[in-house]
Parts: structure tokens; C-alpha cells; sequence
């Protein structure tokens, strides 16, 4: 049985994966502002991405779409390949069709627009921890 959300422990582990320094230090911010959420650490590109998600075995990586070494789009294909289990939330600049596309395609869960993401994703991510909540019907047959 799940431990209910208590505002001691991260109901979310994220790793948060973005080139731009002072993005990721305002994103740091409001993760630490937001007790239901956990960084558990940040990568600076692509590579550092996927080594990290391996390692740390987040609940949620948060990564731009347009990334040194791989991008977004690569990255959310190798972590998805390997960890089906890890959401992906994709950020980007771009109002892109094209690349939202590719990044719902590798296996991202939503794409969000970095002038909007203080907004939505606090959304996201309790959608995600709530849903992580719900028993699956496998769980109450193993009751």
C-alpha cells in the first residue's frame, strides 16, 4: 500500500535536465519552494541526462527539448526505452507542432512551453503524483 503524501518526504523524485544555467536555478527555486516535489539532481546536457536518470532513478525527468550531446527528443527515447516507468515531461521555447510531436512520439508525457511552465507544471506533477496513487487492478488482485 502507498504511504499517503506527507509534506516530509517528495511525493515526486524529478531530475531536472536543461542547458540554460539561470532556467535551471529558477526551476531549483521553485522545486524548493514546492514540498511535494523532490530535485534529486540536474543535468546540463543530454548525455548527462540519461546517465543521471540511470543513476538516480527519478520519478519525472523534466527536460528541454533542445540540449548539448542529445537532445530532448533522444533523451526521452533512451530513459523511456529503459525505464518505461519514468515520465517525461518536455520543455521547450518552441511552439513547435514538429517537435512537440517528435517529443510525444519518443514517449514524453506532456509538452510544456518554459514562458508558462511555473504555471502548468505544478499541474502536471500533481496529476502525475496522483496518479501514481490510484491501485492498479493488480495490486487489489494481490490483496
Amino acid at each position: 500500500m502507498d504511504k499517503p503524501i506527507s509534506h516530509d518526504t517528495p511525493s515526486l523524485r524529478i531530475l531536472l535536465a536543461d542547458d540554460n544555467e539561470p532556467f535551471r536555478r529558477r526551476m531549483h527555486k521553485f522545486m524548493q519552494e514546492t514540498p511535494d516535489f523532490g530535485l534529486l539532481g540536474e543535468a546540463a546536457s543530454g548525455e548527462e541526462a540519461v546517465r543521471l536518470a540511470a543513476e538516480l532513478q527519478p520519478d519525472v525527468v523534466v527536460t528541454d527539448v533542445l540540449m548539448p550531446d542529445l537532445n530532448g527528443i533522444e533523451v526521452t527515447r533512451r530513459i523511456k526505452g529503459e525505464f518505461p516507468l519514468i515520465e517525461v515531461i518536455a520543455l521547450s521555447m518552441h511552439d513547435d507542432e514538429g517537435f512537440r510531436r517528435a517529443m510525444l512520439d519518443a514517449g514524453a508525457t506532456t509538452y510544456l512551453l518554459k514562458d508558462n511552465v511555473l504555471h502548468e507544471l505544478p499541474k502536471v506533477l500533481h496529476s502525475i503524483a496522483a496518479a501514481r496513487l490510484i491501485p492498479s487492478p493488480l495490486d487489489a488482485a494481490n490483496d
